[in-house]
């Protein structure tokens, strides 16, 4: 199992908690974004950066994840198009996004997109709490502990 992180958008205390994952497990962690981001001097954790442009960091996950990796993101499309090839998809928020209810957010996400091209303010998420990071924190381990075993 490899790990790809949607990096641009990943909140700092997320990453965190991938590094400490990564040098735990030995898995290889791959952080995807459009500019240079630090990251700890590990042989397994890495950071990939691609050219600026709409979808170009989720366009080079969907194409070097695999089916059985697990892939950190938010962003629903992405989440749909790696759940299609296999892998298991973890929100920031410890959300398992999965082929059973993958769908439903597609049809909410793109509900919303259309509101707001009409003008519609919709303020975006809340910030992430304690308790979305331990949320994360867990389901992670939960992933991790299957894929090793």
């Amino acid at each position: 199992m490899n790990i790809w992180v949607d990096a641009d958008a990943c909140p700092g205390a997320i990453k965190d908690i991938l590094f400490r994952a990564a040098q735990r497990t030995g898995l290889q962690l791959t952080l995807v974004a459009n500019h240079a981001l630090p990251v700890p001097p590990h042989g397994n954790i890495r950071m990939l950066q691609v050219g600026s442009g709409f979808d170009v960091a989720d366009d080079e996950i969907v194409r070097l994840c695999a089916g059985g990796d697990l892939v950190i993101t938010a962003d629903i499309p992405l989440a749909a198009e790696v759940i299609a090839k296999g892998a298991h998809v973890l929100s920031a928020r410890g959300e398992r996004l999965t082929a059973d209810n993958i769908k439903p957010r597609l049809n909410m996400r793109d509900f919303m997109e259309t509101m707001r091209s009409s003008g519609m303010q919709s303020g975006g998420p809340p910030p992430l709490n304690n308790q979305d990071k331990q949320r994360f924190a867990n389901e992670l381990d939960r992933l991790l502990a299957r894929a090793l075993r």
